[in-house]
């Protein structure tokens, strides 16, 4: 049977965590892949979070400290509401970092921010604190889970049916954003692109959530009856007294759901140009399992076009994937959270703020002129020594001498050919810079030059 190498365990760690340090790719070496996948899934699937959960969150198991705009009587109380619900919004941001900095099952973090970008919510628009900590457990616990119990979670979610103006949609008035995103970004696709679906479908799926509502005062979901539309709708060729819960039923029977999230799990772990065979397969085996997220993802870790050699380095990292990798790569100290948060914000992904309902668009689009210098800023700052804008900065530190010695490299002096050769291997998904790092470039120098080459954007 195959076994990793380094290479192919470096491959399969960063594509379904961050980058990871020396000590986490050692036990991957010399494993089988089917051994290899199924630890790193196992692992994501029993997680356990490390940190406490924000202060605000233990302080109240519903509403924390919001207060119906209602009961508050003048613009400076309703003005101090949102920046008490915006605070308590960086403390989740943080919590989460940390979560991703610190786990032992980094896949468990990345499907959990996969489905926060599929399931876009922006807590801007939101404002209560608690929903949005609400929705990213729902995210968390079915990450690699039933994507049927996640859809069935969304459509009854406040923080989404506020986002998407459900929670005053009624039979006399339905609200069309949710059932139109329900269907475009979550299940099928764009009806332009295969979805499957038309205008009139969206109508009546728009009827069919009418009266999913929410609390005003504890932010709880509600059902409310009397904005409920009793009549029968049809929908995706199905006629019946459908809720929300029949929607989804509806939904899930159509094969081009599976099809469309299998595609976008491919874009995220596999390569920028789906292989349609593939995705067509593995979504048959998704639909099967009752959309189980872990038997589809399985199987794409394991396909001939995950591990070959033309798709390694295809993908560009995001904003988190950069600076948390480099953190744990180089086991970096962190005094300082926020900052990274806030870094990654200036980056161009803001955690529980996406752009709009459509999520980070990811890809190629995360590099332009800017944000790609920024990057490079960001690196060389990090591991720049003896000026003002150092690592010490942003609240990192990292033991420079015992990273470069795990590859037979010093601070001292220019590392050997062999020493390149390895530090070429953990520094880039090809194995090679595009550009020759000066001669007598040493140590510390070293590894800077390295992470400003464009290729440690790639992974």
């Amino acid at each position: 049977m195959q076994v990793l190498n380094e290479a192919d365990a470096r491959h399969l760690l960063v594509r379904t965590g961050f980058t990871p340090s020396h000590a986490e790719l050692q036990p991957f070496v010399g494993v089988t892949y089917e051994t290899a996948v199924d630890r790193i899934l196992q692992g994501a699937q029993q997680n356990k979070t490390q940190q406490p959960a924000p202060a605000f969150v233990n302080a109240s198991t519903t509403t924390s400290t919001f207060v119906p705009p209602g009961q508050l009587k003048t613009q400076e109380e309703r003005q101090e509401q949102r920046r008490t619900q915006i605070l308590e919004g960086v403390t989740i941001k943080q919590w989460w970092l940390w979560e991703m900095l610190t786990t032992s099952n980094p896949l468990a973090e990345r499907m959990t921010l996969f489905w926060h970008n599929h399931f876009a919510t922006s807590q801007q628009k939101v404002v209560r604190s608690m929903a949005m900590w609400n929705q990213h457990q729902l995210l968390r616990a079915q990450a690699l889970g039933s994507f049927s119990k996640l859809l069935l979670g969304i459509v009854r979610d406040p923080a989404m049916l506020i986002y998407l103006d459900n929670i005053n949609s009624s039979w006399q008035s339905p609200n069309e954003n949710l059932a139109r995103e329900l269907f475009e970004l979550f299940t099928l696709g764009e009806a332009s692109t295969g979805g499957g679906y038309t205008e009139q479908d969206i109508k009546e799926a728009a009827r069919a959530l009418t009266g999913y509502s929410v609390d005003g005062d504890t932010g709880a979901f509600m059902f409310r009856p009397r904005l409920r539309d009793p009549g029968s709708k049809r929908i995706l060729g199905s006629s019946g007294l459908v809720d929300g819960e029949g929607l989804i039923d509806i939904i899930l029977k159509q094969p081009q759901t599976a099809h469309y999230i299998v595609s976008k799990l491919w874009l995220e772990f596999v390569s920028p140009t789906p292989n349609t065979n593939i995705v067509a397969q593995v979504a048959d085996q998704f639909r099967l399992s009752g959309y189980d997220v872990g038997v589809a993802l399985r199987a794409l870790l394991l396909c001939d076009e995950f591990w070959a050699a033309s798709n390694r380095g295809s993908l560009i990292k995001s904003p988190v994937d950069l600076l948390v990798g480099v953190t744990r790569q180089f086991q970096f100290a962190i005094s300082q959270p926020d900052v990274l948060v806030n870094r990654s914000a200036g980056l161009g992904q803001n955690l529980l703020m996406p752009p709009n309902v459509k999520g980070w668009p990811g890809g190629a689009q995360w590099i332009n002129a800017t944000t790609l210098l920024e990057r490079k800023r960001t690196t060389e700052q990090i591991f720049s020594i003896g000026n003002n804008m150092n690592a010490s900065s942003l609240g990192m530190s990292f033991d420079r001498e015992r990273f470069l010695n795990q590859y037979g490299a010093t601070t001292e002096r220019e590392p050997d050919a062999s020493a390149k050769q390895k530090l070429a291997s953990v520094m880039f998904a090809t194995s090679q810079p595009s550009h020759i790092v000066p001669a007598g470039t040493v140590g510390s120098a070293y590894i800077r030059a390295l992470t400003l080459d464009p290729v440690f954007q790639l992974k």
